[in-house]
């Protein structure tokens, strides 16, 4: 019920909100893009468990209907993508190989955490997430990081370490979680280390020891 209460968190935040605001991460949206997307993503990853692998649809042509009803309409994309991981009997079709059903239930709930700091910062709310969903969030973005293009060829060994909890070891492509030695450390909340990673924060926004140029390096990755 993760990814409904997380729909919920995002709808909470949009709630209210003008449909034409620009959404300064992502420039060529507006909000009603952003919400478009989110509940597109449900429903496309929904096809996908239930049929096989569909082209990713554009969000510009997603049609979330009147501010006033987006709410439902983000709940009923999250719930129609619950009910076919629950009745999945096999592996499905994912962007990293087959894998259980429940994998696309984490990738949207990463992508909806991202985008609810994208909605927050947009219409000036706060916005939080638990240490727990912000390193979760961390995780599968460094699994998918394997498979992005990234400019330059530097090599080394990048660690985050958060105030609470493991951090990670990232040495281009791999990770891993735990502590060890490092040629550039980030240092700050799980929240904040995510928020870097994802481009959404500058990286002045940590403490960063070490070869910066390795971390610059690998906020230049491209998906």
């Amino acid at each position: 019920m993760e990814l409904r209460d997380q729909t919920a968190a995002f709808a909470e935040v949009v709630a209210g909100a003008d449909p034409s605001t620009r959404v300064p991460a992502c420039p060529d949206w507006l909000l009603r893009d952003l919400v478009g997307h989110i509940g597109q993503a449900s429903r496309w990853a929904a096809g996908i468990v239930r049929s096989g692998p569909s082209p990713a649809p554009d969000p510009r042509d997603a049609e979330p209907g009147p501010p006033d009803g987006w709410t439902d309409w983000l709940l009923a994309g999250a719930d129609e993508l619950l009910a076919e991981v629950e009745a999945a009997e096999a592996p499905v079709w994912t962007v990293v190989g087959p894998g259980p059903a429940s994998w696309w239930v984490r990738r949207l709930l990463s992508d909806l955490v991202v985008h609810t700091a994208d909605a927050a910062f947009t219409v000036g709310a706060p916005f939080g997430v638990s240490t727990a969903l912000a390193a979760d969030t961390i995780a599968e973005a460094l699994n998918l990081l394997g498979l992005a293009k990234i400019r330059g060829d530097r090599t080394g060994t990048i660690a985050l370490r958060p105030s609470t909890g493991d951090g990670w070891l990232i040495a281009r492509p791999d990770w891993r979680r735990g502590a060890g030695d490092a040629d550039v450390t980030l240092s700050g909340s799980t929240q904040d280390l995510l928020l870097v990673l994802m481009r959404r924060l500058p990286l002045d926004h940590v403490s960063v020891t070490g070869d910066r140029r390795l971390v610059e390096e690998l906020l230049t990755y491209e998906l």
